[in-house]
Order: structure tokens, then sequence, then C-alpha cells
């Protein structure tokens, strides 16, 4: 493919084409510079998926310490209670 480029970009400045080989040149800058956006994009989606998956993660786990604790306080309650109703 590069060979490919590389051979019309001599043509062109073999011929004195320079306008041609100007819009050319310009083709493929364009044509970089939306792979360069594309790639990029694609990066900034995957780590949006890794944020979200640790988000959940976070979440999930949080929610399993509120739990626990909500636990441990009932059993706190309960043996007080237990503690003033012996009294």
């Amino acid at each position: 493919m590069i060979k490919f480029f590389r051979k019309i970009r001599q043509n062109l400045l073999m011929e004195n084409k320079t306008g041609k080989y100007f819009k050319f040149a310009m083709g493929e800058i364009v044509l970089v510079v939306i792979g360069i956006l594309i790639a990029l994009q694609i990066s900034n989606w995957n780590e949006r998926r890794k944020d979200l998956a640790q988000e959940q993660l976070v979440l999930m786990q949080l929610q399993r310490e509120y739990i626990s604790n909500l636990n441990q306080l009932d059993e706190k309650i309960l043996m007080r209670n237990e503690r003033i109703s012996s009294l």
C-alpha cells in the first residue's frame, strides 16, 4: 500500500503536476488524521468500558459492606435490648 502511494507521488512530481501532488498530499494527511481520530475514539470507548466495570465493582463492594454493617448494627441493638430487659 505504501509503495502504491509512493509511486503515485513520484509520478506526480516527475510530471511537474505540483497542484495535483499537493491535493494528493492533503488527501494523505486527511486519511492519517481520520485514522488517528478513529484510534483515539476506540481507545476512549475502551477506557469508558473499563471505568464502568470498575465502577460496578466498587458499587458492589460498597453494597456488601453496607449490608454487613447493617447486620452488625442489628446484632448490637438486639444485644443491648436484651441487656436492658434483663435489668
